[in-house]
């Protein structure tokens, strides 16, 4: 089952651009990762969404229906963190949960006070005394609260310490296992490294790749330390397809591999080598090519 679907999303403020001709599908239990740089349509595409603003023109989907901001019935199966959480803080963290629990008709309150003891937060005091971790810990329970079929959740470990962030991370993957489906847009590449099956990767309003994790990073340069029992003739790796910012100092070769090392296996295996070490890309080094 698609969860998400746009086709030719688009939206502009005057004359400026948010997204332009965004077509995305996510699937049914799934944790998909959107990644951008400040100002490159992030927010705009997840306001889009939640039908919190209209497109300039387009369609998206959630959950099979329609997303207007005229109709908000698709709402109730949706748990949503924005990038600036507004709070009342004049009620106490329980009487802000509640409320949001009477509107969606009810949750099980058990699981309230779960959430609240994985995330260490005492519900009792004043939202105005929280500090931002503190009620960035309550802006992800609110979104969890009701077990949403579908979580949009924009930079949701934002303020939090490491402990915390692990703890979001135990939560997501038990959302993932329960068959839900989880969009996170966030700026920590480690984050969604750890955590996410698929990335969409937004450039300056445009959509410019949307891939597996696995398998970006398996397209991507690997760095390369080989030594060697003897010296080695540079020319011989130099002209191998997919050797890049090749290196050679005494016995020890360093490059960047890009594409499948076949080549560079088989020059190998004519020498005696004393160690290799292969080590694949970041996601942080992936995003940054894509923005070189």
């Amino acid at each position: 089952m698609v969860v998400i679907k746009t086709e030719a999303l688009t939206k502009y403020y005057g004359r400026v651009r948010g997204v332009e001709d965004l077509n995305l599908e996510v699937e049914e239990g799934e944790i998909f990762g959107y990644l951008g740089p400040n100002g490159a349509g992030k927010t705009t595409t997840i306001r889009l969404l939640i039908g919190n603003i209209n497109p300039t023109r387009g369609k998206a989907y959630l959950l099979g229906h329609r997303v207007s901001t005229h109709s908000f019935a698709w709402k109730k199966d949706i748990g949503y963190i924005p990038g600036e959480l507004s709070l009342y803080g004049n009620l106490t963290g329980e009487e802000f949960l509640r409320y949001f629990a009477y509107l969606r008709g009810g949750v099980d309150w058990s699981y309230v006070k779960s959430l609240a003891q994985h995330f260490d937060l005492d519900l009792s005091k004043p939202i105005n005394t929280y500090s931002h971790g503190n009620r960035q810990k309550l802006g992800i329970i609110q979104a969890l609260m009701h077990k949403p079929k579908l979580l949009i959740l924009d930079e949701p470990t934002l303020g939090l310490d490491p402990l915390m962030q692990q703890e979001f991370y135990k939560i997501m993957e038990e959302v993932k296992g329960e068959g839900r489906t989880v969009f996170i847009s966030s700026h920590i590449l480690p984050e969604v490294e750890k955590i996410c099956d698929r990335v969409g990767i937004i450039k300056e309003g445009h959509l410019i790749v949307v891939e597996h994790v696995q398998s970006l990073k398996a397209k991507a340069m690997r760095r390369a330390e080989v030594v060697f029992a003897e010296e080695v003739n540079r020319e011989e790796f130099a002209s191998l397809p997919g050797v890049n910012d090749l290196q050679v100092e005494g016995k020890t070769l360093r490059c960047l591999l890009k594409g499948e090392p076949n080549a560079f296996i088989r020059a190998l295996a004519r020498h005696n080598v004393i160690s290799l070490r292969v080590q694949d890309a970041s996601l942080e080094e992936i995003f940054l090519a894509f923005y070189s």
